[in-house]
């Protein structure tokens, strides 16, 4: 019978916490962390998650601004050329 590793993963304490949302703080190397948070092989489930949801909501955000920078500047150049 196989066991399962992590079946039952211990919860991250405020100290783990606190130097997660530290790193996450630090420009690229925050982005660096949740990608090797949410891949790494051994990494606890729960930061895991976290880091996927984290990755998520940048992509929708990004995507987000780039329609609407497409937007407003098509709007933008619309404007300007019926005013010339």
């Amino acid at each position: 019978m196989e066991t399962v590793e992590n079946s039952n993963p211990k919860p991250l304490s405020v100290k783990e916490w606190l130097i997660t949302l530290l790193l996450m703080a630090i420009p690229l190397v925050g982005i660096i962390m949740l990608f090797i948070y949410a891949f790494g092989s051994n990494e606890n489930p729960n930061r895991q998650n976290w880091a996927k949801a984290q990755l998520i909501m940048m992509a929708i955000i990004i995507g987000l601004v780039i329609f609407a920078l497409i937007l407003f500047g098509s709007i933008f150049a619309a404007m300007m050329a019926a005013r010339g």
